[in-house]
């Protein structure tokens, strides 16, 4: 029973620490003015991202190399730049319509992009044999809550800034991919 307990505690800190970027992210996201409704599917989509991604990743353990780890990470961050960079250039835009939004493919690349650490953890998990169920809650509704906390914070404060707010939310996201690329290489 103490060994379940402890794995229970360390995937709850893992989760945790993986779910910081879910939140920083949704952070910058939530500095679109986002109604209630659409902050709770980002924070479900998010969720369900870090439930497959560490599924796959768990899955893939068994057979893959402890380097693609490292390549999960640059990806996420060049996703992570190239979605920050599309909402600082759709804030200069003088038209409504926006480059990329949380919706559609935009919110797909999004939850893409907080997840993709999760797989490369989800490899690590599987080579060392976590309890795959436990791993996917534990991931999946954390993530959700902090994405629902960052997005809810981040609406705060769009509100506080007016319209210089989707160029410090794309600053954000920007920032947070070029992080992890650097820490990737």
């Amino acid at each position: 029973m103490s060994d379940m307990f402890g794995e229970i505690i360390t995937l709850t800190i893992m989760a945790a620490a993986l779910g910081m970027d879910a939140f920083s992210v949704g952070l910058g996201m939530g500095m679109y003015n986002l109604r209630l409704r659409k902050i709770f599917k980002i924070g479900m989509t998010i969720g369900i991202f870090h439930v497959w991604m560490p599924l796959l990743g768990i899955l893939a353990g068994k057979f893959l190399s402890g380097r693609f780890g490292t390549l999960a990470s640059f990806l996420g961050g060049l996703l992570l730049i190239v979605l920050g960079l599309n909402m600082i250039w759709s804030s200069f835009k003088q038209e409504s319509e926006k480059v990329m939004t949380p919706a559609g493919i935009g919110l797909l690349i999004f939850a893409l992009s907080v997840s993709l650490d999760s797989f490369s953890v989800g490899l690590t998990l599987g080579i060392y044999g976590a309890k795959t169920l436990v791993v996917i809650l534990c991931f999946g509704i954390i993530a959700t809550v902090q994405t629902w906390a960052g997005l809810l914070l981040g609406r705060k404060v769009q509100g506080w800034l007016g319209t210089y707010s989707e160029v410090l939310g794309g600053a954000i996201l920007l920032a947070f991919g070029v992080k992890l690329i650097i820490l990737t290489i």
